[in-house]
């Protein structure tokens, strides 16, 4: 391999798209430990889940009107726990244009036995919002983890839509100013935007959401821990860190330091700073190299955190190769593309990444390009 190496590495070369960087001076060290080793049921058990949901509250500026749960299976177990609960009392269309969009299109198939409306697009593009309609329960992912394409903005979605909005957000949450009168369900988890661990979901649901468990009851049985209703009323407790199942309760601290640094920062407005500072330094690593490109070709629906990039030429041999070769380097991590993805890279622009790491890794791209097509 004759390619001379950089001179510099990034300093935290984690650019995994899930779990994600740990904020930037994270140490477990920093965590607050009294409540390990207790009942999740216990008061402190009980003040630190409420705690870990206000911090949520205040940083995504939640409206009063939307309530927040932490639930069990990270964000597919929020989301499967909305559609088994929810779906089934009218229609249902579902928005499909990378590998967890297609997923809720199997489950509501296969699994509910629902006939959804589907409404695709290639990796790289977006549907056609225009054709949704809003009489039926809407499905979608907000920012498409695997593609790298989100949806704009909520423009889209009618005030007076006679369905529910089902937002699989994970990618989202805390990097966009989302429109949380137009979303009657979200999804989360924490292991995206603020570097937490997996596990854990985040479900909110809006005030028609609400109305939806409170008033119809689903035609399948309902697993214990997707069981959101108690004689016919929402288990308030939910939503107020009572959790369905026994939470890890180091997962919640770690998510809590996650929060008051995302405070810290003052808020949501700081993690979008950071989250477009990286997004703008990847875009000029694209700009400046002609074999490297966006998978999403339209920056009005590219995503700021997620993005996906495509290599000239690069089968999914040549991206193993050529990400292997970073790896080795500890250079960067895990930013080969999704396996269901055209091959390519996929490199994580979330708040826990510094903007400098993403700057130092242009030069090895080019390093590890250069060795892998001499190779």
């Amino acid at each position: 391999m004759s390619a001379q190496l950089p001179a510099r590495k990034p300093a935290r070369p984690f650019f995994s798209s899930g779990p994600c960087a740990k904020p930037p001076g994270y140490s477990l060290n920093k965590l607050a430990t009294e409540c390990l080793g207790r009942s999740h049921r216990a008061k402190i058990g009980k003040s630190r889940l409420q705690l870990c949901i206000d911090l949520m509250r205040e940083v995504l500026q939640l409206p009063d009107t939307h309530r927040i749960g932490i639930v069990p299976g990270s964000d597919t177990g929020a989301f499967e726990m909305a559609m088994w609960t929810m779906l089934g009392a009218r229609g249902v269309t579902a928005l499909a244009w990378e590998s967890f969009g297609e997923g809720w299109v199997t489950d509501a198939v296969k699994q509910l036995n629902l006939d959804p409306t589907v409404i695709r697009a290639d990796y790289g593009q977006l549907p056609d919002l225009a054709q949704v309609n809003f009489a039926d329960d809407v499905l979608f992912t907000w920012n498409g983890t695997t593609s790298g394409v989100r949806v704009p903005n909520g423009d889209w979605i009618p005030d007076d839509r006679q369905g529910l909005t089902f937002a699989d957000a994970t990618s989202a949450v805390f990097a966009y100013d989302l429109p949380w009168h137009k979303i009657d369900v979200a999804t989360f988890s924490w292991q995206k935007v603020l570097g937490g661990e997996g596990g854990h979901g985040v479900l909110i649901l809006g005030p028609r959401a609400v109305e939806r468990l409170e008033s119809y009851t689903p035609a399948w049985p309902l697993p214990k821990v997707f069981r959101l209703v108690s004689k016919g009323k929402l288990a308030e407790g939910v939503f107020k860190g009572e959790t369905i199942n026994t939470p890890s309760m180091l997962a919640v601290e770690d998510a809590i330091f996650a929060l008051e640094w995302a405070r810290g920062l003052g808020g949501l407005a700081g993690l979008k700073a950071r989250c477009d500072a990286n997004a703008a330094a990847l875009d000029q690593i694209v700009a400046e190299r002609d074999w490297l490109s966006h998978l999403a070709a339209d920056p009005a629906s590219r995503s700021k955190t997620s993005v996906c990039l495509s290599v000239a030429g690069a089968d999914a041999d040549f991206i193993k190769a050529m990400t292997g070769l970073l790896e080795k380097e500890h250079a960067a991590y895990d930013i080969a593309g999704y396996r269901d993805a055209p091959p390519g890279l996929r490199v994580w622009c979330g708040a826990t990444v510094d903007a400098a790491d993403i700057a130092d890794l242009g030069p090895w791209l080019d390093w590890a390009y250069a060795a892998t097509k001499s190779a």
